[in-house]
């Protein structure tokens, strides 16, 4: 009986090893990175999957002009490095990824705006809260010098490299999670108007939103100390460049605050009937054509309407999309079983101002 052939591979070449470790260097890409040592990766030679099948083309360089990938090339290829990398496709045990190709990946992943792969590869390399301090340090230089958006990129990216420890299985990059911070910020009803977040003094509104937005209470607190009208344009640039669609929703805001304008007058229209009040004739003729139902208000703020959806829903939606919005909204009981989400504004705080929301 004639023995059953097996498959056999071709050796991979130096080439396509050098390529596709390249390849997910320049592109900051610590997933891609990792595969390419794991025991059945496509570039050991005892593995029978193929690196030049059309199914692992993902490994395989777009663009080899690309000066960051001839940079990350020239690291792969020096002598020591392609050494190490040889010893690791042969082994049978885990692989010791190389840490000269780690901190050129990291670091182009902090250009992409890749933060968790950042954070991720520089804890690999135990230099992450280091390099945390180094964008810090950055970033407050920048502010010395009143260079905004520079000082704003480098707090992103500081923050960005934060790490959980208390995540299970194993500690992971941490990630923001406005829609539950959110919540937090508007867990208990407010006594009287003054005590929500909206209407907070100028100065307590814009700590609270540096800490909220920026995720770090360190970080937050770093930036204490400057000027006020400093931390007005600091956070203006972080939530713009944060929130790429912010002037649509701010769109949705002015749309929602004049729903509540509305709703104002009504009410002070029931309590100028309650005390006997006599309405003039033009606000008799605005009432019988008013039309406005409360639960309209959270539908223009969001854009769109949740069915059956409660305040908490929409505020934890306008977090999730437009993570600044829940600074300038409100809980307010409309009935004794309704509730919801409505703009609220401090005049006197400059920022809604700045941000386009009056």
């Amino acid at each position: 009986m004639a023995r059953k052939k097996t498959f056999q591979k071709p050796p991979v070449s130096q080439e396509m090893i050098d390529a596709c470790l390249a390849y997910a260097v320049s592109e900051g890409d610590i997933v891609n990175f990792r595969f390419l040592f794991l025991p059945y990766s496509p570039l050991r030679d005892d593995s029978t999957e193929d690196i030049e099948s059309q199914k692992y083309s993902y490994l395989w360089p777009e663009d080899e002009a690309d000066p960051h990938f001839e940079r990350a090339l020239a690291a792969v290829q020096q002598p020591a490095v392609r050494a190490h990398v040889k010893a690791q496709l042969e082994k049978k045990g885990p692989a010791q990824l190389p840490a000269e190709l780690l901190l050129p990946l990291a670091d182009n992943a902090v250009r992409l705006g890749k933060y968790t792969t950042a954070a991720q590869t520089y804890e690999l390399l135990r230099i992450r809260r280091r390099m945390q301090e180094e964008f810090l340090a950055e970033a407050d230089r920048a502010l010395e010098d009143n260079d905004i958006p520079r000082a704003v990129r480098g707090y992103i990216i500081a923050t960005g490299l934060d790490y959980d420890y208390a995540a299970f299985p194993e500690p992971l990059p941490a990630v923001p999670n406005y829609q539950s911070r959110a919540l937090m910020l508007h867990a208990e009803y407010p006594k009287q108007p003054q005590d929500c977040v909206a209407l907070q003094s100028t100065e307590s509104h814009v700590r609270t939103a540096l800490g909220y937005l920026l995720l770090d209470a360190e970080a937050a607190a770093r930036l204490e100390v400057r000027p006020l009208e400093q931390k007005l344009s600091f956070l203006e640039t972080l939530i713009r460049t944060c929130d790429p669609e912010w002037e649509r929703f701010a769109a949705h805001y002015r749309d929602a605050c004049g729903l509540v304008d509305q709703l104002s007058k009504r009410i002070q229209r029931e309590a100028n009937r309650a005390e006997g009040v006599n309405d003039t004739l033009a606000s008799e003729i605005e009432a019988q054509n008013e039309t406005l139902d409360p639960g309209t208000i959270p539908e223009r703020l969001l854009g769109r309407a949740i069915p059956g959806g409660e305040w908490w829903q929409y505020l934890k939606e306008l977090a999730y999309e437009h993570p600044a919005s829940a600074l300038f909204v409100s809980r307010q009981v409309i009935s004794k079983d309704e509730e919801i989400i409505m703009p609220r504004l401090l005049h006197e705080n400059p920022l809604p101002a700045r941000l386009g929301l009056i």
